[in-house]
């Protein structure tokens, strides 16, 4: 269920239809992200009942390494969601593959 940077990259530049959330600090969102919608590992959980219309969507989850996605990866598998990928590497994957090619 999770995936790869380049499988992200080529959803994004497809224009596919996916969740994409961001689940690492203020401060590292706002250094570099990849478009993802912020929320924080900390408050996550308190933000899944408010996410419910999303169940049955694509969701993609990130951080610098994936370890705190795979986290928030969890939680939501755990409340029911479907289908939610965490993005294997992070941010640092990224940037390793493209830069800050967004």
């Amino acid at each position: 269920m999770d995936i790869d940077v380049k499988e992200l990259k080529s959803k994004m530049d497809r224009g596919d239809d996916f969740v994409l959330i961001d689940v690492r600090e203020p401060g590292e969102h706002q250094g570099f992200n990849i478009g993802g919608q912020l929320v924080p590992l900390g408050v996550f959980s308190q933000t899944i009942p408010k996410m419910d219309a999303l169940k049955d969507e694509e969701i993609i989850v990130y951080c610098r390494s994936g370890m705190r996605s795979a986290t928030a990866q969890h939680l939501l598998l755990q409340a029911g969601f479907k289908n939610v990928r965490n993005l294997i590497g992070g941010v640092l994957a990224w940037q390793e593959a493209f830069g800050s090619e967004v």
